[in-house]
């Protein structure tokens, strides 16, 4: 009977992994409760995995190796594990050092301690270009008290609007706002020209909206909740498609950098990349590189929503998330070249 229970346990595991990795690596994948899904934090997926493991192991080989099988689905096409495979680094010229940081400044304005550790981070990663996130408490405080943050705006070129913050060793022109405005709500992103040693590279910054309170809703509600998060996740698309029109009009290198609340396998950044965009990380980091879940309950980051895409001229040498204690959002830091060789 036990040998039974552990069989439909193992079988349990392993056909909604199978069936989930194929759904993520599926084009397009639009189902409203596969995006839900994704928002689910790793012990979610992890944990039934392992149990089903120590399972198996009383039972034959073939359930050994389907409960082994199922737990490398969970840990690398599930979780989102990038360097599978063997990948050299992108060589070219015009190095560049991208940073973008969803910084949470209105807890800075708050808490003791934070400015200092956001400072610490900028100062840490030495970024060449930098974008911010619901930076605006952060503007405030540029404005009214210069010694705050001075070490991240000395001697850089700033621009700043509403929530956003672009920092630059390099000179700055036609910086302006983007509309990413849905179902009547204003909402905005901000581009740049950004000019690297002569060569000009397009920057587009971006914070779309949270799945916050659709995920709060299906929480909370149950299936009475599933309405708000159907609406939540079509106004992230609908936002998706806006930038992604503007992308295509695109006429220099470019950079998307941002909080995109979604991760790569979401339609939120597959329309992005259908644009010819592919994301740092997944090109060259290595791990999860998750940016978000650390300031929730389980006190892990488990999400990578955050994310820093280039265009194909753009090479990719490094990508990795930074550190935890400045912000809500771990920073993504990503070492480019402006002019990425041919492959070889």
């Amino acid at each position: 009977m036990l040998s039974w229970i552990a069989r439909f346990a193992v079988l349990g595991v392993a056909v909604p992994a199978v069936l989930l990795a194929a759904a993520y690596r599926a084009e397009p994948l639009g189902s409203w409760w596969l995006e839900l899904l994704q928002y689910a934090p790793y012990p979610a997926f992890l944990v039934p995995a392992l149990l089903a493991v120590v399972l198996s192991w009383r039972l034959g080989w073939a359930w050994r190796l389907i409960a082994i099988a199922a737990l490398g689905l969970v840990v690398t096409i599930i979780m989102g594990l990038a360097g599978l495979t063997m990948r050299h680094a992108d060589s070219g010229s015009g190095a560049l050092r991208m940073m973008t940081y969803n910084i949470k400044a209105y807890r800075a304005a708050r808490q003791a301690g934070v400015y200092v550790a956001l400072e610490r981070e900028v100062a840490r990663q030495r970024p060449d270009l930098l974008v911010m996130q619901d930076a605006g408490d952060l503007t405030a405080a540029r404005r009214n008290a210069p010694s705050i943050a001075q070490s991240i705006f000395a001697g850089r070129n700033v621009f700043s609007h509403d929530q956003y913050i672009v920092v630059s060793r390099h000179p700055l022109r036609d910086c302006r706002a983007g509309d990413l405005s849905f179902r009547g709500q204003p909402h905005s992103y901000v581009r740049c020209i950004v000019n690297v040693d002569g060569k000009e590279i397009e920057l587009f910054t971006a914070h779309l909206l949270s799945p916050r309170r659709g995920l709060n809703a299906t929480r909370r509600e149950g299936a009475e909740g599933i309405d708000d998060w159907q609406q939540n996740f079509e106004d992230r698309l609908s936002q998706s498609r806006a930038l992604a029109a503007d992308v295509a009009k695109r006429q220099s290198p470019l950079i998307v950098a941002g909080d995109l609340n979604a991760p790569e396998t979401s339609p939120v950044i597959r329309t992005l990349l259908g644009q010819g965009l592919r994301d740092a990380f997944s090109a060259a980091g290595r791990g999860y590189g998750y940016t978000h879940g650390h300031s929730t309950m389980l006190s892990i980051s488990f999400l990578r929503i955050d994310h820093i895409l280039v265009s194909p001229e753009i090479g990719v040498v490094d990508a990795f998330a930074g550190g935890k204690d400045g912000s809500e959002h771990r920073p993504v830091i990503a070492d480019l070249l402006l002019e990425r060789a041919a492959p070889r």
